[in-house]
Formats: C-alpha cells, structure tokens, sequence
C-alpha cells in the first residue's frame, strides 16, 4: 500500500528588486562590457544566460527588438531593444566581428549551434551572425566534444562586477543579476503596463507567475489603497 506523503509548499517569497534610483547608481559606477550587460538586463527583463547566449542575429536594430532564443521552457520570444544602448551593442558586436576573423584565420571560428541546426546547417556554425555578442576572450575547449571554440563571457564576471558595483553605489539589498529582471518587471508595472504584456516580455508561461510582482508594489493585484490615505 503507497503512503500518501503530502509535500509542505516552499515558501514564496517576494523577489529583490532595486528602485529606479538605486538602478541609476548602480549602473553609474559600472562601466564596460558589465554595464552594458547589466544594463541589458535591467532594459529588456532577460535572465542573465539569455543575454550571454545572444547571437548576432538575435539583435534586430530596425525594429528594435532582441529575439531570446531557447528560454526557459525551451521557447522562443521577443522583447525590447533599449535605443539607449543601440551604440554600445553596435560597437560590441563590431569587438565579436574582429575576434571572429582571427578565429577564421586561425582555422577555427566554428560556435557551437542550438539544438538539431549544426546537423541542418553543417556551415552556418562559421557564419557570424551566429557568433556569441558578449564573445569571450579567449577560446576554449567544449567539454562536449573537446572542439576549440570562443564561447560567450564567463557569468562569474558579472556576478564579480555586481558584488562591487553593489559596495561602490551603497546599496543594502541583496543583489544579483536576477535582481535586474525583477527590477525590469516592477517598474513597467508602476508605469501602468498590464501583466499580459509584461507576461509575455518575461517569457512566463502563466501569468500568475508575473502577478507576484503586484505584490511587490503592495497592490495584492487590486490597487487597494487605505481609507486613511
């Protein structure tokens, strides 16, 4: 006879986010290739992997969007290239095109492709449009095949660049890459984006994982205010 085990639900508990202020301190110390990820994050409500697996093709700068591929769930989805930061990507993919040709030079250059493509398209491994943006420094070897390759930057390096930006700008909250996304979410909140919208930008399957940023705004999902007030 099976003994029915009842499981106590994990606690949820409201994420961390910045207020627009601390947003601005924050990334008024950080400079660089962390800024520029740190302000992606915050600027478009991506997870921090999604940004570092961004390929070339994924930024379409005419419509300003940023195509993430393969989120969480495995799903494709669309969200929003800030126009603030269109020259600082430009000249980052610019860094990517130079480290490609000496990759091509080198008889290398191959990036390792999602899913079934590298079986579908044997060359489109080598085309640049499918080269990481934040490409790394040096190249390496996949662990999954031993192939040398330039895999994108490290994630170590923002958590790195966040710990001390955190020191610099004050700031007492814990904070962490995701802290940003959560950031992203609330604020498109208070300035009166519906969940559905937001829902979708996130990439959340179901909206009642977005509602728990109503709660952070002490809404409760009704916008109730107090007599007194």
């Amino acid at each position: 006879m099976l003994n029915n085990v009842v499981r106590a639900k994990r606690p949820r508990r409201l994420p961390v986010v910045l207020s627009k202020d601390e947003v601005s301190r924050l990334l008024a110390v950080m400079d660089g290739r962390t800024w520029l990820l740190a302000s992606l994050l915050y600027g478009t409500g991506m997870r921090l992997m999604e940004c570092l697996r961004l390929r070339v093709k994924d930024i379409d700068f005419a419509r300003n969007e940023i195509l993430v591929r393969d989120g969480k769930g495995g799903k494709d989805r669309r969200t929003v290239l800030p126009r603030s930061l269109i020259e600082s990507l430009q000249r980052e993919i610019e860094r990517s095109r130079r480290l490609h040709a000496l990759d091509l030079a080198d008889g290398r250059g191959s990036t390792r492709l999602p899913h079934a493509l590298a079986r579908k398209y044997p060359r489109a491994a080598c085309e640049f449009g499918w080269q990481f943006v934040f490409a790394a420094a040096q190249r390496s070897r996949d662990p999954l095949d031993g192939t040398e390759r330039r895999h994108h930057l490290d994630d170590a390096v923002l958590a790195r660049a966040l710990a001390r930006a955190r020191q610099v700008a004050g700031i007492t909250k814990p904070l962490s890459a995701h802290s940003l996304r959560h950031s992203f979410a609330t604020h498109l909140l208070e300035g009166g984006y519906d969940l559905r919208t937001i829902q979708e930008l996130l990439g959340h399957k179901d909206v009642s994982t977005t509602q728990i940023y109503t709660h952070v705004l002490n809404r409760g999902g009704r916008g109730v205010v107090s007599p007194l007030d």
